[in-house]
């Protein structure tokens, strides 16, 4: 089944499992809005794409401040992630998810 983390978290939300909050982002300033809708100590951007090993390839952030997650997002939207399942050329990254 292919289903990104974000629509998965978007389910599981609405039969009360509980997941942390999060907001994808498709542009610049989707990035800076989902961004500036998180406080907190940590975010976590991530590349929505359809394979595992986003992290290995770089697809996924984990940073201390608002302008890290944004400068990451930033650098993941766009990007051709390629990762142990994906093939040699990759997938490029269209939508990233933060929380």
């Amino acid at each position: 089944m292919d289903i990104h983390e974000y629509q998965a978290k978007s389910v599981l939300a609405k039969y009360g499992v509980a997941v942390p909050t999060g907001y994808v982002a498709t542009s610049e300033d989707e990035i800076v809005s989902a961004v500036g809708k998180i406080s907190g100590a940590v975010w976590v951007v991530k590349a929505q794409i359809h394979a595992g090993g986003r992290g290995k390839g770089g697809g996924v952030k984990v940073c201390s401040s608002a302008e890290d997650a944004t400068n990451a997002a930033r650098s993941i939207l766009g990007m051709t992630l390629v990762t142990p399942q994906t093939s040699a050329e990759g997938k490029e990254v269209r939508r990233v998810y933060v929380e």
